[in-house]
C-alpha cells in the first residue's frame, strides 16, 4: 500500500495551489472532498487547513466552511505603504546601529555578479529577497520594528513572490540590494531610502500587474466562461 502524505505534505501542496492560484482566491474548500483528492482522512486536512488560516491564506467561517482567502488589492496596496514607512526606518536605525563588517557582508552577498546563481525555485528567491529587507530591520535593535515587518511580509506574500518569476526581476533585485547596502556604508541614508522606495513601489506594481492578469486568465479559462469578461 502506498504511503499515504503526512498533514505536512497536505498542507504543503494545498498552499502551493493558492499561490499559483490553482485554488481560485475565495474558493470554498471542504475537508471531504479534500481527504477524497489527497487520499487521507479528514484528520490531516484539518490539520493542513488550520495551519493555513493561521498562515493568512484560508478562512473559516463557522458553519459556513472553509474558503481560499479573497485578494483585496486595495488592502495590500496599503501593505505596501506600510512596508516603504518600515522600510525607510529600517535604513535609519541600521545605519546608526548595524556594524560596518554586517553591511559589507550583506553587500558582498547581493553583488550583481552573483545573481546567476540565484535560488532556482520562485519560493526559495522570494525568501532570499525577504531576509535581505529583515536582515536590515533586525540590524536597526529595534524588534518591534521587525517583527511588524515580517507580519506585513506574511501578508502580501502571495503576491510579491510573483515578482521572482521574471528573470530581469532577480537580475534588478541583486543590483538595488547591493547599491542599497553601499550607500549604508557610504553614509548617504537619502540615497538609500528613496532607492528603497523606488525598489518597493516598483516590486508592488510588477506583482499587482502580473496577478490581475493571471487571475483574469483564470476566470476566461474556468468552465462556463463565456471569455468575454
Amino acid at each position: 500500500m502506498p504511503n499515504r502524505p503526512s498533514a505536512h505534505a497536505v498542507y504543503s501542496e494545498l498552499k502551493d495551489r493558492i499561490l499559483g492560484f490553482t485554488l481560485y482566491p475565495g474558493t470554498r474548500v471542504t475537508e471531504t472532498e479534500l481527504a477524497e483528492d489527497f487520499g487521507v482522512s479528514r484528520t490531516p486536512i484539518r490539520e493542513a487547513l488550520q495551519r493555513l488560516a493561521a498562515e493568512g491564506f484560508v478562512t473559516i467561517r463557522p458553519k459556513q466552511g472553509c474558503f481560499v482567502r479573497e485578494l483585496d488589492i486595495e488592502e495590500i496596496d496599503q501593505l505596501y505603504q506600510v512596508r516603504i514607512a518600515l522600510e525607510s526606518l529600517a535604513l535609519e536605525l541600521a545605519q546608526a546601529h548595524m556594524p560596518r563588517s554586517a553591511l559589507e557582508s550583506l553587500a558582498r552577498d547581493w553583488d550583481p555578479g552573483q545573481s546567476d546563481k540565484a535560488p532556482v525555485s520562485v519560493d526559495a528567491m522570494a525568501q532570499r529577497d525577504e531576509s535581505f529587507h529583515i536582515t536590515l530591520a533586525q540590524g536597526s535593535g529595534n524588534r518591534v520594528l521587525a517583527g511588524l515587518l515580517q507580519d506585513v511580509n506574511a501578508r502580501i506574500h502571495i503576491i510579491r513572490r510573483l515578482d521572482f518569476t521574471d528573470r530581469e526581476r532577480i537580475d534588478v533585485t541583486y543590483t538595488e540590494h547591493h547599491r542599497i547596502a553601499e550607500l549604508l556604508l557610504a553614509r548617504n541614508l537619502s540615497a538609500a531610502r528613496e532607492l528603497m522606495s523606488e525598489h518597493i513601489r516598483y516590486s508592488q506594481e510588477f506583482a499587482r500587474t502580473l496577478t490581475l492578469r493571471r487571475l483574469a486568465d483564470l476566470r476566461r479559462a474556468a468552465p462556463g466562461s463565456s471569455g468575454n469578461g
